[in-house]
């Protein structure tokens, strides 16, 4: 493969920020490897999240520092299905279930889980796909090379290159590899 003039060597598999790449254009191993350590890192810290004796900003700042950055971690190789973004979602609502704790209904008074909407009214950072999707626009030239190769192996449902031309339209971008 030549870019810009200069040439690459084909290899079956190689690792970039930690994620194993293959010439298959199969992810799903690598998705599991990360779904594995972000519940690992979960677990580990779950009984900080839920003590009283911490804040909420302080439960938020080792959800941002911990499992937050283990799940992004080389997220800018990953084309994710829609089951993907849903995991990644769920998971996110899990952790902010556990720092935000339960909420006492007004009506009947019982002790119920907070609702999605209620998470991202207390929760305001940006939703975690996005953050993935912004993350993979890092440096549009080094995504227009990828738009322009033609990778082999069987296609995956989503392609790398339609997921790249909506997180272009939907972080703003001036629409790099269109046409």
């Amino acid at each position: 493969m030549k870019i810009d003039n200069s040439s690459t060597e084909r290899v079956k598999e190689f690792k970039y920020l930690g994620t194993t790449l293959t010439n298959k254009n199969s992810i799903q191993e690598e998705i599991k490897n990360k779904l594995k350590l972000r519940n690992a890192c979960y677990y580990s810290v779950q009984i900080l999240l839920s003590s009283s004796l911490l804040s909420k900003k302080l439960k938020i700042k080792i959800y941002r520092t911990i499992i937050l950055l283990v799940v992004l971690y080389g997220c800018e190789t990953s084309s994710l299905t829609l089951r993907d973004e849903r995991t990644l979602r769920v998971s996110k609502n899990r952790v902010l279930r556990r720092v935000f704790g339960p909420k006492r209904d007004e009506v009947t008074g019982e002790w119920r889980k907070l609702h999605n909407e209620e998470l991202s009214d207390l929760y305001s950072l940006p939703n975690i796909v996005r953050v993935v999707r912004s993350r993979r626009m890092w440096e549009e030239k080094g995504v227009h090379r990828v738009l322009v190769g033609k990778p082999e192996g069987k296609r995956p449902r989503r392609r790398w290159e339609d997921i790249i031309k909506v997180d272009l339209k939907e972080v703003g971008g001036d629409g790099v590899g269109s046409g």
